[in-house]
Order: C-alpha cells, then sequence, then structure tokens
C-alpha cells in the first residue's frame, strides 16, 4: 500500500484560499455592520448629557435602532475619529449608515422646540398639498414637484411601503403620491425636508392601511385601484354615512362596464379646483384618463386617485355595502338618494330641481 505524500504546495495554497474567504467574510460583515439599520427614513431625537463620549452613546444608539453593531460603531470610530461631541438634543434617522450619523452627531446639537404644526385637510389634492408645504417651509413647489418626478426616489419608496406599486410611476400621472399622503396634523421640526414630510405622511397612511391588508391582498383590485376609488367617494359622497352605498354603486358599474359618470374626475381631468361653475360638454367628452364621464373610460378608473382621501372612504373602498343601484345623486344639504335606473335617476333630478334641492352653480 502506499504511503500518502504530504504536499506542502497545496496544503499552502488552502490555507491562503482559506483565509482570503475568512478575511472577505470580515469585511463584508464590517461594511453590513456599518450599514443603515433600516431602509425606512424614520426620526428619532435623542440626548447626549454632559460628558458623554461618541463611545459612551454607543448603547444609547443602538437602544434607538441608530446603528446595528455597538462593536462595529466603536471600530469605526477609531478608526474614524469624529470631531469633539457637543451636549445637547440631536434628530437622527434610522436610515443613516455609520458616516452619515457621524458627521450629523459632529454638526452639533439642535433646538427641539424649533417645531411647527400643520394641517392636511382631507379631500384635497396635491395642489393644495404643495401650497401648504410652500406656504410653511422653505421649500419651492419647483422641489416638491421635482421629487414627485425622480424614478429612482418613486423606487426607493415603492420598495419601502408595501401599498405603493409601480403604478405610481404611470406617465398618465400628474402627480405620483397624489391619494398616499394621509390627510392630518403633523408637527415637523423646521428643518424639514420634502422627504421628512412625505416619510411622516406615508408613514401615517401605512398605520392606517394596515388593518386592511389582509382584506386588500384578497381582492381582485389592486390597492391602487381602491385607493383610486376612495379619493372619488372622498369628494363624491354627501355625507359620511354614504360612502358605503357610493362605493356599491361604483363597482356595480365597473362590473357592468360602464362608465363611473363621476363629475370630480372631470373637474380633476381639467385642473379646475374651485367647483363654482358646471362643467362644459367639451371638458365632459374630453378623453383623458382620468375623466370618467368620457366614453373612452367606460368600465375603467382613472389613472391615480384624485386628492388625499380619508380613513372612511378608504375604508368604503375595500368594504363597499352589496346593493342593486347603478346612480346617486345628493342634494344641496348633502342626503344622498339611489336609484336603479336611468330613468329613475332622471326623475329623482327633476324632483329635487322642483323642490328647490338641486344645486345651482355658475354657468
Amino acid at each position: 500500500m502506499k504511503k500518502k505524500v504530504f504536499n506542502l504546495k497545496k496544503f499552502l495554497l488552502f490555507i491562503i484560499v482559506l483565509i482570503i474567504i475568512v478575511a472577505g467574510c470580515m469585511v463584508g460583515a464590517y461594511f453590513y455592520l456599518i450599514g443603515a439599520p433600516s431602509s425606512k427614513s424614520e426620526s428619532v431625537n435623542i440626548n447626549v448629557s454632559e460628558g458623554s463620549t461618541y463611545s459612551s452613546i454607543g448603547g444609547m444608539l443602538k437602544d434607538n435602532n441608530l446603528i446595528r453593531s455597538e462593536l462595529a460603531y466603536k471600530i469605526y470610530i477609531k478608526l474614524n475619529p469624529p470631531k469633539d461631541l457637543e451636549f445637547g438634543d440631536y434628530i437622527l434617522k434610522t436610515n443613516y449608515d455609520l458616516e452619515e450619523l457621524i458627521t450629523t452627531l459632529e454638526k452639533g446639537s439642535v433646538s427641539l422646540a424649533a417645531t411647527k404644526r400643520v394641517t392636511f385637510t382631507e379631500g384635497k389634492n396635491m395642489r393644495y398639498v404643495i401650497k401648504t408645504i410652500t406656504d410653511n417651509f422653505e421649500i419651492s413647489e419647483e422641489e416638491i414637484l421635482k421629487k414627485l418626478s425622480n424614478e429612482k426616489y418613486l423606487d426607493e419608496l415603492i420598495s419601502e411601503y408595501w401599498f405603493l406599486t409601480d403604478e405610481i410611476k404611470n406617465k398618465n400621472i400628474y402627480y405620483s403620491l397624489e391619494g398616499y399622503l394621509f390627510p392630518d396634523t403633523y408637527e415637523f421640526y423646521e428643518s424639514a425636508d420634502i422627504d421628512d414630510i412625505f416619510r411622516t405622511m406615508l408613514n401615517n397612511m401605512e398605520k392606517k392601511l394596515e388593518k386592511y391588508k389582509s382584506e386588500i391582498e384578497k381582492s381582485k383590485y389592486s390597492i391602487h385601484e381602491m385607493m383610486t376609488l376612495a379619493s372619488i367617494i372622498e369628494l363624491e359622497a354627501g355625507k359620511a354615512d354614504d360612502r358605503k352605498g357610493v362605493a356599491g354603486v361604483f363597482y356595480n358599474r365597473l362590473n357592468k362596464g360602464w362608465s363611473l359618470g363621476s363629475d370630480v374626475t372631470t373637474y380633476y381631468a381639467e385642473k379646475i379646483d374651485n367647483w363654482t361653475r358646471d362643467l362644459k360638454t367639451s371638458e365632459l367628452n374630453s378623453c383623458n384618463a382620468y375623466n370618467t364621464r368620457s366614453s373612452c373610460m367606460a368600465g375603467k378608473l382613472p389613472v391615480s386617485p384624485i386628492c388625499n382621501p380619508s380613513v372612511g372612504s378608504i375604508e368604503a373602498a375595500i368594504e363597499p355595502t352589496s346593493h342593486k343601484y347603478y346612480y346617486f345623486v345628493a342634494d344641496k344639504n348633502g342626503k344622498t338618494y339611489f336609484t336603479k335606473s336611468d330613468s329613475e335617476h332622471t326623475s329623482k333630478v327633476r324632483e329635487l330641481k322642483r323642490n328647490g334641492l338641486w344645486i345651482e352653480y355658475q354657468s
């Protein structure tokens, strides 16, 4: 039986390859550990007490999900000694990697008192949202529109928020995030940028939608389609109690392949925010990706939401009332009347006009 000869060259080659693999894994692990702990940009307020050092605040940073590893953080600051640390309050974000985190700490503390409350009203569209932002922050309309059309930015949001899909990138959409910025009263730092504002509102929308996630996933309609319908319901329903009934009418019409026949979609298509006049025949017939009064939109929903809807309208779109009505009309007091046929609908409109309950616009 032949004796196996020890091959020194092969052994050394094996050791070298092993060292390279281990070193590669260690380098990879290091860069992973100094990366951002979260893909979501959530603001975290921390207070650095007097006498604290970069090393001593490592535990606090880890507890607040601002770093992945306290050890990697301490190695990083040893290899990249930062400027002296000031005591005071800091606003840090969970999607900062260690370089961004240290850079923010080096800039010094901020005044957390410099905040402002801003209210975004239900049922208002993106033009109103943009004006509200520009009225309250040092942010221009041009900056906001540029952000809304930035495909890379939209891809980031789509990857982070389950309710945002590629449908928001349709080239026919006026404003990509229309309908997804939840209307509410917020408290922002005066230094907030567009991304801070958008993500705060998107985070709120995520919280509101979470309870309906299972129902949405089981529906034959996409989340984008349901949010679009919710925005129409928000503007069409005379009273909150009528929303689910209005939703039922719209679903019945869609199932029949009919046009939704919604005037509010035509106003949006024409970018008319002040509903003080009747729509022109040319506007009603215009073939536009939003205008559901046009025959070219039969059986279709608009290409995107037309306003930021309330929870009530979102719920109505997800849980509509099942009935056999195909028409509805609201009187000037907000009362909604449901009818099954065109003749019944026409008769109801005549009755409202006869009784002085019809909404009159300027000609």
